[in-house]
């Protein structure tokens, strides 16, 4: 069906490299990659939670390696086991527990749910994943709005998007790059935690049936830049503050070294020099761990070769399977170790696929979908992360743009999985 429509639409549209779509069957790929992430789903069970398990010990190795060191002086070491502990715990423990990965296989289901895991009060964020980012407001963001709405305008994560201002700026090109730069180290808290949190906000209004504040463009970034401007309609500057960056600041930067000052005086040290090392380790350890995750977190969507898309599509549909592949990049993988140090994000177009699978699923799943992506023509990309590195930061400064998927291809699609779901729902 979905084929006899696509060849009443203008093969004019289509580009080079694009040919592709032409013959492509949509129908079909969705029902190719419905039945692996079912086949995938079925099969997760004890593996996937001692994996889990391994992965959190890794995780936990890197931050008892940092704290017990980080008070003897300014050391790479200790920056990188923190930067890295950090790290893992949010791109990968709470990742994919917040999507629900272990849902079904996991036996303690008190915590290891995407219902309980970080979520509820203040105790269990600092138990589980105590980062710059609120878990409810991530959650939203990162779960609902980015994996539903990918590549489309209200993509809150979409890098054009939010980087107009650079992109179109006339400043020097220099100028550009130094304001990148400046975002890769510190962009976690200058801008994911305040622009999850207004997520969380927005969400709250559609629930409550509410009107948007007048003159807010909801697909608009909100930054400290936008807070301390007064263009911030959703909270104040001491909220976001009290609730959300607050616990993160006085646990990581105040509290947890302070235990090496009253060591250290005990012992005859100099718990004030000790001190003043650990606090000198964990910011410097804060700026790499926002370069690592800059670096395998932003890069996931961006380039030239990443296509963006004109209106939504129903979840799960082949429209929504197309686009995760054609809109999402995977990075060197194979092993625990390249992957750990990868965040496990260089499984992207597996992960948006099927956002509710294990760690264990994707690295399993990857080889099956590049051949199913063979056998029906869709392009599917995997490349070293800093090539990538390179393609989103051209981007970001306007130096390329991002593709457009065929007008008239895409809204046949859509058609397609009308027809699909009024069948469905017809039964």
């Amino acid at each position: 069906m979905c084929r006899s429509t696509s060849q009443k639409t203008k093969t004019s549209e289509l580009k080079e490299g694009e040919e592709w779509i032409k013959t492509f069957d949509i129908n079909a790929f969705r029902a190719d990659i419905k039945a692996l992430g079912d086949k995938l789903e079925a099969q997760q069970g004890e593996d996937d939670v001692r994996h889990l398990n391994k992965i959190v010990g890794w995780s936990n190795m890197c931050a008892a390696a940092g704290i017990l060191t980080m008070g003897f002086g300014v050391n790479i070491f200790s920056i990188f086991m923190l930067s890295t502990w950090t790290f893992a715990r949010w791109t990968m423990i709470a990742h994919h527990t917040c999507h629900g990965g272990y849902d079904k296989c996991h036996p303690n289901k008190g915590r290891w749910n995407r219902f309980k895991f970080a979520v509820g009060s203040l105790w269990r964020r600092i138990c589980d994943w105590l980062d710059w980012m609120m878990p409810e407001a991530w959650n939203v963001e990162h779960n609902n709005r980015h994996h539903y709405n990918l590549s489309e305008i209200h993509d809150p994560d979409l890098v054009e998007q939010n980087l107009a201002d650079v992109r179109n700026s006339s400043a020097p090109l220099i100028f550009k790059y130094l304001n990148v730069f400046v975002a890769m180290v510190t962009w976690k808290w200058f801008y994911y935690s305040p622009n999850t949190y207004k997520e969380l906000k927005l969400a709250k209004l559609r629930r409550e049936g509410k009107p948007l504040p007048k003159g807010v463009k909801p697909e608009e970034a909100v930054t400290l830049k936008s807070i301390i401007m007064g263009l911030n309609p959703f909270y104040s500057a001491t909220e976001l503050f009290a609730v959300v960056l607050a616990p993160y600041f006085i646990i990581r930067f105040i509290l947890l070294p302070l235990p090496l000052f009253v060591i250290g005086n005990a012992l005859e040290m100099d718990g004030a020099a000790m001190y003043m090392s650990a606090l000198k380790n964990l910011v410097l350890a804060e700026f790499l761990t926002n370069f690592h995750g800059f670096v395998a977190v932003v890069t996931n969507h961006a380039g030239d070769d990443m296509y963006r898309f004109r209106d939504g599509c129903r979840p799960f549909s082949g429209s929504f399977y197309l686009r995760q592949v054609l809109a999402s990049v995977d990075f060197d993988m194979g092993t625990d170790l390249v992957d750990f140090m990868h965040g496990w994000l260089n499984y992207q177009i597996e992960h948006h696929l099927w956002p509710n699978l294990s760690m264990l699923s994707y690295q399993k799943s990857a080889p099956m979908v590049r051949e199913i992506c063979k056998k029906h023509g869709v392009p599917y990309i995997k490349q070293n992360v800093f090539w990538r590195v390179k393609k989103t930061v051209d981007i970001m400064v306007g130096n390329t743009s991002m593709k457009w998927f065929p007008e008239s291809y895409e809204r046949a699609y859509l058609e397609a999985d009308a027809i699909v779901e009024a069948k469905k729902l017809a039964k």
